[in-house]
């Protein structure tokens, strides 16, 4: 029988708990002020400790199709992204690979030919309204965070954010938001909220509710 002594344990001890990454999910509807509490956790716990993941990042490529046609593509329905992808790059991380994240266009709706590299860390953190609505996905989590915002405040965040940084108009993001992000909502995001750990009011402007998020993490860690 092999014997050890208690330095050897120790250190085996720390190797096993070091090298599995915490893998923290945070869900929301759009507009709900998830991106803010993701990169708050990300400046608190240190963007050097932690793989940052967005959901977005992985809709799939329509460049195949029409300009005409690509706009009419429901991107609040789960089908619409590429979530096979997102779980095998988030299994490479926990295995310690580097990643290339797809990095998409939301102006034309299509990927475009650029990648970046996300490295292991010990923690995940990935974004998105809809990583709860699918069990494969969510069963990756260790740690699942609702952001629970009112309706109205979550629609002007996204007019104001699909105008200034995505190029739309107000007339497209009202009638996106009437069409597909209200009733998918309801559908799917919503519904998705019973699968939280925690669940956060009005996201980045929750303080409180950060700083013991932030210091979970860190116990964790």
């Amino acid at each position: 029988m092999w014997e050890y002594d208690r330095k050897e344990i120790q250190e085996y001890n720390h190797y096993m708990i070091t090298s599995i990454p915490l893998v923290i999910g945070i869900a929301g509807g759009s507009g709900s002020g998830k991106t803010t509490v993701a990169q708050t956790i990300l400046q608190r716990v240190g963007p050097d400790r932690i793989a940052f993941l967005q959901h977005d990042s992985y809709y799939k490529n329509l460049d195949g199709l029409p300009p005409n046609q690509r706009v009419e593509i429901n991107f609040d329905h789960p089908d619409s992204l590429e979530s096979e992808l997102l779980i095998k790059h988030i299994s490479n991380l926990r295995a310690g690979i580097p990643v290339q994240i797809p990095v998409y266009d939301f102006s034309t709706h299509s990927r475009t030919a650029n990648t970046f590299t996300v490295q292991p860390h010990p923690v995940i953190l990935v974004e998105g309204i809809l990583i709860f609505a699918e069990k494969e996905l969510r069963d990756i989590f260790d740690v699942k965070i609702f952001v629970d915002t009112d309706p109205d405040l979550r629609f002007i965040r996204r007019l104001q954010r699909d105008i200034s940084e995505r190029g739309r108009t107000t007339d497209s993001v009202i009638k996106q938001y009437l069409s597909t992000v209200r009733p998918m909502h309801l559908e799917f995001v919503d519904p998705s909220k019973r699968y939280a750990d925690i669940i956060i009011p009005e996201g980045g402007f929750n303080s409180a509710a950060l700083d013991m998020v932030v210091a979970r993490i860190e116990a964790l860690l």
